[in-house]
């Protein structure tokens, strides 16, 4: 029987697994009692062990976590491949925001109702820097809903 903490508020996280193994990922997510692992890769698909899509999906309820893949919000990874400064990074998530979570908005709204219904859900990608992953334009537009009223923390 796992020994999971149990907390109350309502939080949207984020989270890469860039730089740290499967087993400390999934402690992130147990510490911070996260309730929905939702994935935003466009292609769920990791040279890391034990995070491409079913691997990561069974390493979830093996813990309690619920698993779901949300591919429209991704970024194609050929557009993320040659990217090596932050103005790189920056311009790439300027066409995001432009762009894919314009159309996307379906797809915000049904995190948000996520969020509202099982109070602690984690967006999930590979970079370690927030500041190098769409998770945060993707969260930033979440909490910029007017209903939404919690708190956004990256871990």
């Amino acid at each position: 029987m796992l020994n999971k903490p149990v907390k109350q508020e309502t939080i949207l996280f984020t989270i890469g697994y860039e730089g740290i193994t499967l087993e400390q990922y999934i402690n992130k997510l147990i510490i911070n009692d996260v309730k929905v692992l939702c994935d935003v890769r466009k292609n769920p698909l990791s040279m890391k062990y034990g995070l491409s899509k079913n691997q990561l999906k069974n390493a979830c309820q093996g813990v309690g976590i619920e698993y779901v893949h949300i591919p429209e919000v991704g970024i194609a990874s050929d557009k993320r491949q040659k990217l090596k400064s932050q103005a790189e990074y920056d311009a790439l998530f300027l066409h995001y925001r432009k762009d894919t979570l314009a159309d996307e908005q379906v797809k915000i709204q049904e995190i948000f109702l996520l969020l509202q219904n099982k109070k602690r859900i984690a967006l999930t990608c590979f970079e370690a820097n927030i500041h190098q992953c769409h998770r945060k334009h993707l969260s930033d537009s979440i909490a910029a809903l007017s209903e939404f009223n919690y708190k956004l923390m990256h871990i």
